[in-house]
């Protein structure tokens, strides 16, 4: 069962055809905790069985953020590390079945991102068929420098990204706008913010809500975008990142020109990033291509569960989010410190690993929604 908090958290209803559920945690930028990835676990398993919707559609109720990612500071805050990776085992197996959910679910998925999405937002929006992005959008996958690593099946979007622009993304988590979130196919379609209510009405009203029915509404809302760098630099991001071999990539980074501001900012990143947390991001990265999404999200599991009982994570949400002094000393400290054996061991079988594959359960619903058109 649900929690009344999450309810209001994640608040859900069925118009027309379209199950909408919008999160609702706007004093903390909808950042998922458990009981809301919980609620939309069993959503998800609701609609995608029912046979009065069509289509889902997830958005956020705060101007600010569509989600910040997971609550990680309530995580990182515990000081025993057994009580890190509970915590982490509950939250992170949860959190990856609604991932999986929406990367294989049978009906569209659309996910209406505007501001900050980032982390956990992206794990449950980009697996979706339709990511629309708003012009304020602020996407990244920033972990490397917080001491973990783009989890929520970064390794498989990212992976799906042209060129190198994914490694890129994953390894120096710079935030991108509407314009490049559509080079980097992280997202389908860019819609502005003011449009959101009325696309949304639009698709509420129809009398049914197929692929192509959906292609068609979101599409006759859509705008080309603003702005946008990806493009600009792929070549020279895929003459850096290309390279499987780290260390190169590092030299590369190192030697390339120095008045180009987004290299600086790669620099500048790496420098203050969690080495282990560089080494196993490239690593799942590299590894990772071509693996199922199914792969990907075990393998995501038991390097986030080890990883939050581990030093660097606890560091990191000391020095990012609670004393904010900018200042994490990791250990080991640098990248010829972290080893393969110590990569290999984050990834190592465990044996309480959950299987990637259904959630279930009963949901409530606003009945009084039912059947309303706006």
């Amino acid at each position: 069962m649900t929690s009344d908090q999450s309810k209001d958290q994640v608040k859900v209803e069925i118009r027309g055809r379209l199950g909408v559920a919008t999160l609702d945690r706007c004093k903390a930028l909808n950042a998922l905790d458990l009981p809301m990835v919980e609620r939309l676990g069993v959503v998800l398993a609701d609609w995608a069985d029912d046979p009065a919707v069509d289509a889902v559609l997830i958005r956020s109720a705060s101007e600010r953020a569509f989600c910040a990612g997971g609550d990680v500071r309530s995580i990182g805050a515990l000081p025993d590390p057994a009580a890190r990776m509970a915590a982490g085992r509950a939250f992170f197996g949860t959190e990856y079945r609604v991932n999986h959910r929406i990367n294989t679910f049978p009906k569209p998925f659309i996910a209406l991102i505007n501001g900050v999405a980032m982390g956990g937002g992206l794990g449950v929006s980009i697996h979706g068929s339709h990511r629309v992005v708003a012009e304020d959008l602020r996407m990244a996958m920033p972990e490397t420098v917080l001491g973990l690593f783009p989890d929520v099946g970064g390794t498989w979007f990212l992976n799906r990204c042209p060129g190198a622009i994914g490694r890129y993304l994953a390894l120096i988590g710079p935030q991108i706008g509407a314009a490049d979130a559509l080079a980097a196919g992280l997202a389908t379609h860019h819609v502005p913010r003011a449009a959101f209510g009325g696309l949304l009405t639009v698709l509420a009203s129809e009398t049914r809500l197929d692929a192509e029915v959906v292609d068609r509404v979101i599409a006759a809302h859509a705008r080309v975008p603003e702005g946008g760098t990806l493009e600009l630099r792929r070549h020279e991001i895929d003459l850096l990142f290309a390279n499987d071999d780290l260390d190169a990539v590092m030299d590369a980074i190192d030697a390339a020109a120095p008045h180009s501001d987004w290299i600086e900012e790669a620099r500048s990143v790496l420098r203050r990033a969690s080495p282990t947390s560089v080494r196993a991001t490239w690593r799942r990265m590299v590894e990772g291509r071509g693996h199922s999404i199914e792969r990907v999200l075990a393998d995501d599991y038991r390097m986030a569960v080890r990883i939050v009982g581990g030093h660097d994570f606890a560091e990191g949400v000391r020095a990012i989010l609670i004393d904010k002094d900018q200042s994490p000393r990791w250990k080991p400290p640098t990248l010829d410190d972290v080893t393969e054996a110590d990569i290999n061991a984050l990834l190592a079988p465990m044996a309480d690993a959950p299987d990637f594959d259904q959630v279930g359960g009963p949901v409530e619903i606003d009945a009084s929604a039912k059947g309303d058109a706006a």
